[in-house]
């Protein structure tokens, strides 16, 4: 398998609350919720770096489509890492995801292997790592 990651998706609660956080909150650019004229198919995409877009699906419609049965989500499954180019980026994106409704699970802190860096949590429950790490380059 060649790696070609285009898509990470995030199964939503609340699909409005959450293109709210992201896109208000966080400043993520999307066209908003599309697909709403199909049963399970309203979606929200948005723009990360080149090739790479998050979609948020209600669970309810990735349960329909993979005909799994939803079961209990846990933040612990999975982590997105968002690296920055600074401890003080790093601290200004904690505020930021704070003031747009995020929960606080680790405030951004020197690390034991040389970086600095916290996590939070959306409102769905997605838990998100803010770090820097000194040996890698952030591109713009």
């Amino acid at each position: 398998m060649k790696p070609r990651i285009t898509l990470i998706t995030l199964g939503v609660d609340d699909l409005e609350r959450a293109v709210r956080f992201y896109r208000d909150g966080l400043g993520l650019k999307t066209e908003g919720i599309v697909g709403k004229e199909f049963e399970h198919g309203a979606v929200a995409f948005f723009d990360l770096q080149s090739g790479l877009k998050l979609a948020l699906w209600p669970r309810k419609s990735i349960a329909h489509d993979t005909k799994l049965t939803a079961g209990k989500p846990s933040a612990t499954e999975i982590t997105i890492g968002h690296n920055v180019a600074s401890k003080a980026e790093a601290d200004a994106v904690m505020a930021q995801a704070k003031g747009a409704g995020a929960v606080i699970i680790k405030p951004a802190q020197d690390t034991f292997w040389g970086g600095y860096a916290g996590y939070f949590q959306d409102p769905d429950g997605h838990l998100w790592e803010v770090a820097w790490n000194p040996r890698w380059t952030v591109p713009e």
